[in-house]
């Protein structure tokens, strides 16, 4: 791969993944953490404090539970992407150069920076992505009151 186009696809698709993993694995400890916490609880005299700690242990397991599965979720999406390619046409996994921004259609990661350039990561089902999704270079489409132009879809 030496287009060097491509080789930002490469580096935001790293970056991406990094995201995720860095998820995966904070949900994974929040997830240890809060089971040790319930496992430390101690029955004492005072039980309604013992079951409203495995309580509260319990409603941070279920929530780092959640995030784990959709973080896992935003890896598998990452996964299936196309090897990076250009194509005429935004899909999954295009770098969508815009008059109003630059977009990667990935995984909802956010704003990035490679040398100097912001780059924003998004999901194909957010507002933004679903919009661009199947368009053309040099389409002008309307978002939150703004005029967009494509132009150039890697």
């Amino acid at each position: 791969m030496n287009d060097p186009k491509l080789k930002i696809k490469q580096k935001l698709f790293a970056l991406c993944h990094s995201f995720i993993e860095e998820r995966i694995a904070s949900a994974k400890t929040a997830i240890q953490m809060a089971q040790n916490s319930a496992n430390e609880e101690t029955k004492s005299s005072a039980g309604d404090k013992y079951e409203t700690g495995r309580a509260m242990a319990q409603l941070e397991i279920e929530k780092s539970s959640v995030q784990l599965a959709e973080a896992l979720k935003q890896k598998k999406v990452l996964d299936q992407m196309p090897p990076a390619m250009e194509t005429p046409t935004v899909y999954l996994g295009s770098l969508v150069f815009t008059n109003q921004g630059n977009y990667y259609l990935s995984i909802p990661a956010g704003k990035m920076e490679i040398d100097g350039i912001t780059y924003y990561a998004v999901s194909t089902s957010s507002p933004i992505g679903t919009l661009l999704m199947g368009l053309n270079k040099g389409t002008t489409v309307t978002f939150n009151s703004k005029e967009i132009v494509i132009e150039k879809i890697i």
